[in-house]
């Protein structure tokens, strides 16, 4: 089914290219087509398209965080191994982030672009960035409801984190019924996610047709840098920095990783999904790479919520592609906002396709970006999510055997079981 959607997405994403190229070429002047139908119906169908994505992001996080606490054994997995595990996906987030970041500026996608708003150039105006003070003093809402209304991800994840705690602290049966709800709860939010993701294709023809419409030659090969920035700084993370670092720590060859992890791959890349990977996930780890189930079920569900090295290079991307193709450019104390507020952000990323694209619109609200440039972001996702995920997920596994190793807890009998070798380090 999902490699159908996949295909279908693809399809979409081609004719809304070829169609609005056409419109824009050869029925500029005809006003049914080029503003009745392309500018008026379908951009309102794919504002409703990307609103019904927007509508699932606020109780997704919400109820995802509080099952993931839920799922632990006991609070005092808290300890040395919850230590280890979320230290180690901070660091990886910051990396990320600093890396995107540095070959986004020398890559410069949407350099030259020069778009512009009603045809007018835009001018920024970007709002100064909270202090370190401020920001942890804001993460505690005093409005619980304002918290949720206005989407605060911040304040909803520290609800969420105190929410799961207060049940895991219930004790006997009604710890379990409660758990048992959210996991329930989250399931129909997994469903939700398949219902409005089974309307992707017809989202992304008119999301595409109306970008290409508007687009001329210029501004589409600028989004295509912008696409192929982002993807090849993914795989970079994903296919080289990754099976370096586990290799430099556990001594498993790189090419042993990635064979074990083909699977998890290309399931990730066919969902688009953090979430919907965990299983594969798990299996992965326990399985193919030896890593004790009590690691893989702490580490797995907690990096599928919080874990997002592939959002964040996805959001920091995107937003200096924004930048330059409105020819604003970002200077020193703006990309800091932009760094800072990136690592917020991709820590309270929904696991679900087109999560990362919601939160980068967030982040261009933050910092004075025309939100217009949404179409662009929200057009292009498909493509680029498929390897947020596959990133994300990497990731997930590359954390927790590392944490396996300094835990003594990989049977190295399951890496050899396959015909590959195992470079003991």
């Amino acid at each position: 089914m999902q490699s159908s959607l996949t295909t279908r997405i693809f399809v979409a994403l081609a004719a809304g290219l070829i169609f609005g190229t056409l419109s824009r070429v050869f029925f500029a002047d005809v006003d049914f087509i080029h503003q009745t139908l392309i500018h008026d119906l379908f951009g309102t169908a794919g504002g409703l398209f990307v609103s019904l994505i927007k509508l699932m992001v606020v109780p997704l996080v919400f109820i995802s965080i509080v099952n993931g606490v839920c799922s632990l054994e006991n609070l005092g997995q808290f300890g040395r191994l919850g230590t280890k595990t979320f230290l180690l996906y901070l660091v990886n987030t910051v990396l990320a982030i600093a890396v995107a970041l540095t070959l986004a500026l020398w890559l410069a996608p949407g350099e030259g672009a020069g778009l512009t708003l009603n045809g007018q150039p835009f001018t920024p105006s970007f709002t100064e960035p909270p202090s370190l003070l401020q920001l942890v003093a804001s993460v505690v809402p005093s409005n619980p409801f304002k918290a949720f209304v206005d989407g605060n991800m911040l304040q909803i994840l520290f609800m969420a984190i105190i929410t799961g705690i207060a049940i895991k602290g219930l004790g006997g049966e009604e710890t379990r019924a409660a758990a048992r709800g959210f996991a329930i709860a989250n399931k129909v939010m997994m469903k939700l996610v398949v219902m409005v993701m089974s309307l992707a294709p017809l989202g992304v023809l008119f999301l595409t047709t109306g970008l290409a419409a508007t687009l001329d030659t210029r501004s589409i090969a600028a989004v295509g840098s912008y696409v192929g920035s982002n993807i090849a700084i993914m795989l970079l993370w994903m296919l080289v920095f990754y099976p370096m670092v586990v290799s430099l720590f556990t001594g498993i060859s790189p090419w042993l990783y990635l064979a074990k992890l083909r699977e998890q791959i290309f399931f990730s890349l066919s969902t688009a999904s953090s979430n919907a990977t965990i299983p594969v996930t798990f299996k992965t780890l326990t399985e193919k790479l030896g890593v004790d189930k009590t690691v893989a079920g702490f580490g797995v569900p907690l990096g599928a919520t919080m874990n997002m090295s592939g959002s964040a290079i996805y959001m920091t991307v995107a937003t200096i592609f924004v930048a330059n193709a409105y020819g604003t450019g970002l200077d020193a104390s703006q990309m800091v906002a932009l760094a800072t507020t990136t690592f917020m952000l991709a820590i309270a990323t929904g696991g679900v396709p087109g999560g990362a694209a919601v939160m980068t619109g967030v982040l261009l609200h933050q910092l004075g970006l025309p939100m217009e440039a949404m179409a662009i972001i929200l057009a292009t996702d498909r493509i680029c999510d498929a390897f947020v995920t596959a990133t994300n997920v990497v990731g997930d596994t590359a954390v927790s055997t590392l944490v396996a190793k300094t835990e003594g807890s990989i049977c190295h009998n399951a890496l050899k079981s396959t015909d590959n070798i195992l470079v003991e380090g």
